[in-house]
């Protein structure tokens, strides 16, 4: 008896394809889980630069943790970072920021962030790409021992912490935020 007589071709087809797509599957989620690994870490290290931020983020509604943004400036600057989405505790959606600046800067720098929501109404206008940050929203720069009120600006409330680099900057921008369902 010949093999090939058993087989039906778009049988052999058939099985390819779910194990093809079982694999991708695998892959995407293993790159989900790598993102959220990575916004687990850059939690405690804010954590760990100052302990306050531990209730803040309790405190919280949700909160988007970017933890790797890139900023480069010659008088026109960029930035741009992927993240994880969390509501409570627990990780939504994959998220990611762009920022444009103008004005006298120079140099490079890495940086995490942390952007907090202090009610649903925030956290919906970010999800829905509502939210807009004008020029006068300002991050806090996370240190040790600092004072750490969250200065919630209708309703959000930003944190970075710098990774490395060196970057002379004043300057005016905003960022642009998007939200997506995981896929890779």
């Amino acid at each position: 008896m010949n093999l090939l007589n058993i087989f039906n071709p778009k049988v052999a087809i058939c099985v390819v394809a779910v194990l093809f797509f079982n694999c991708v599957a695998f892959a995407q989620n293993n790159k989900e889980k790598d993102r959220i690994a990575k916004a687990e870490e850059t939690k405690t290290a804010f954590i760990d630069e100052n302990d306050k931020m531990s209730g803040l983020f309790s405190n919280a509604y949700g909160y988007a943790i970017y933890p790797s943004i890139g900023k480069g400036a010659i008088g026109i600057g960029g930035a741009h970072g992927d993240g994880v989405l969390y509501q409570g505790d627990e990780a939504q959606k994959r998220t990611s920021m762009t920022q444009v600046t103008i004005g006298f800067q120079w140099g490079g720098q890495a940086y995490m962030e942390a952007v907090l929501f202090e009610d649903k109404r925030a956290y919906d206008n970010f999800v829905e790409g509502k939210l807009k940050l004008s020029a006068q929203a300002s991050a806090v720069a996370v240190t040790a021992g600092a004072s750490l009120d969250a200065p919630y600006n209708d309703g959000v409330a930003i944190f970075t912490l710098v990774k490395g680099g060196l970057m002379y900057e004043a300057s005016v921008g905003g960022q642009k935020f998007e939200v997506k369902e995981w896929k890779n």
